[in-house]
């Protein structure tokens, strides 16, 4: 799949972004609009603390159009009760006042700290007027929705003369059940809502269902999608290859920039008793600290990976049939180890991408984990979180 260089807006959607004093600097609202209704799908958290947006934004996507969707950074809006969920919905209204639509068209996120309300007169001042500052960078938008981000993250590739951008931030606090943190998707493709839907579920269980940066589950999660047919309609399987290639990007931008991360961690499972088998490995071996660790220092430590392995009871696994490889090279045959060369496998572990692949050897299911290495940087970054 070949993305764009410069990733660009599909026709139809402008966005805009805002430093509203939510942060004491920096972009921390964002707006983001189509100029007519949207077919639309999305997915949330399966926390049982959700955010007041998420709440708001499960009864709205019933409707099964949007036409926008406004954020902010900073505070997440979450276990706040009645009246958080009330400054969503006010959140929700002013937005849709400022582009003159239904505010039951708009999607409200929000994310950061936990257990705050948000400064409403803060964001009533921010998103005033914001709507003549709409344009098509989508950049300082994606700057806009960042929290412990190093980087903003756009993408967008071409689909049957369609354009499809995904806009997404994350960091941290990801192991999601549906999604990650924040992903908004934007396609001046023609699908109806229920191929939409149907099509992001797809490719979120082969994307952001992989991706954990440190096993904690967001209570803010949310990944949407809006088609306003501007360019009319596309075929639903090569739409959905993209859709399925550009979650998949996005997730492991995600996970090499999860806090404190210096290197991207992918673990491929076949010969699993069945998928939810292969999956449940995967992700107990991308979530292992002592595996992380292991690939942060860049120790051949086999041990680890059958640790992470064995440790799924419920799974059915033969100890004599697993192999594994580390970077390509045989490290486990038999469910033992065997020799290989420390030094040249060291040498791959010094890699910004590390690959662990294993087989079980007892079926034909497959699973994969997407994630990262844990550093010091990540316990600098979460033992002042809320203060920072």
């Amino acid at each position: 799949m070949d993305f764009h260089e410069n990733p660009r807006l599909p026709e139809g959607f402008r966005c805009a972004a805002r430093h509203c004093g939510i942060k004491a600097s920096g972009l921390d609202l964002s707006l983001f609009a189509s100029d007519t209704p949207a077919h639309a799908a999305a997915l949330f958290t399966r926390n049982h603390f959700p955010g007041a947006p998420v709440l708001v934004g499960r009864e709205r996507i019933r409707g099964r159009r949007l036409q926008a969707v406004i954020a902010n950074s900073k505070i997440s809006n979450v276990a706040t009760g009645e009246g958080g969920v009330e400054d969503a919905r006010r959140m929700g209204l002013l937005a849709a006042r400022e582009l003159g639509i239904p505010e039951e068209l708009v999607l409200m996120s929000s994310t950061g700290v936990i257990g705050e309300r948000l400064p409403m007169e803060k964001l009533e001042r921010g998103i005033l007027g914001l709507a003549s500052e709409l344009g098509d960078d989508p950049w300082p938008a994606a700057r806009g929705i960042m929290t412990t981000d190093t980087e903003p993250k756009v993408l967008s590739v071409e689909v049957g003369g369609a354009t499809l951008t995904a806009v997404g931030k994350g960091a941290g606090m990801i192991a999601p059940n549906m999604a990650t943190m924040l992903v908004f998707l934007f396609t001046d493709a023609e699908l109806p809502a229920p191929r939409l839907d149907e099509l992001l579920r797809r490719a979120s269980r082969k994307s952001f269902e992989c991706l954990s940066v440190d096993s904690d589950t967001s209570t803010s999660d949310t990944v949407a999608i809006l088609a306003n047919g501007r360019i009319g309609p596309v075929e639903p399987e090569p739409f959905g290859s993209a859709l399925d290639a550009i979650c998949l990007r996005m997730s492991e931008w995600v996970a090499r920039d999860g806090e404190g991360a210096t290197k991207l961690l992918r673990v491929r499972v076949v010969g699993a008793a069945d998928d939810p088998e292969g999956r449940r490995v995967a992700r107990s071996v991308v979530d292992s600290p002592l595996v992380k660790t292991m690939v942060y220092g860049g120790d051949p430590n086999v041990g680890r990976i059958l640790m992470a392995i064995g440790k799924c009871v419920e799974c059915r696994i033969v100890a004599d049939r697993v192999e594994a490889r580390v970077q390509g090279v045989p490290v486990v045959v038999g469910g033992v180890r065997v020799p290989y060369d420390e030094a040249r496998v060291r040498g791959l572990l010094a890699e910004d991408t590390i690959e662990i692949d294993i087989s079980l050897g007892v079926g034909e299911g497959r699973g994969l984990g997407i994630g990262c290495d844990l550093t010091e940087g990540y316990i600098r970054e979460n033992s002042a979180y809320a203060s920072s």
